[in-house]
């Protein structure tokens, strides 16, 4: 199982947790790799609307890094690159799911 390396992240499981799903648009990545297995990058910008090409490859850079999203690259003309969720992906967005109840039922108007 892959662990954050990032500075500050051993001290606190949720510090670690957050400091993974840190950044704008992650929980969204996340959030669409659940929703379908395999994802391109082009797939993912137009689902993440407001993205840049260049925020959204070092977001899910640093999901790989953490050992969240899995990137494989296929040997075509021209490159074919997929995203998934690792099984510590799936795991996260599984502690998410949670997180996402509580902020619909304590934090949107008229969702109690």
């Amino acid at each position: 199982m892959a662990l954050t390396r990032r500075p500050g992240a051993d001290h606190c499981g949720i510090a670690a947790a957050m400091s993974v799903i840190d950044g704008k648009w992650k929980v969204s990545l996340l959030w669409e790799l659940e929703r379908s297995p395999r994802r391109r990058f082009g797939e993912l910008r137009r689902l993440v609307p407001g993205v840049s090409e260049k925020v959204l490859a070092a977001q899910l850079r640093e999901l790989e890094q953490d050992g969240i999203v899995h990137r494989e690259v296929h040997e075509e003309v021209p490159p074919r690159v997929e995203y998934s969720l690792t099984p510590v992906g799936q795991r996260l967005n599984a502690a998410l799911e949670s997180l996402g109840e509580w902020g619909a039922k304590h934090l949107l108007p008229d969702s109690a």
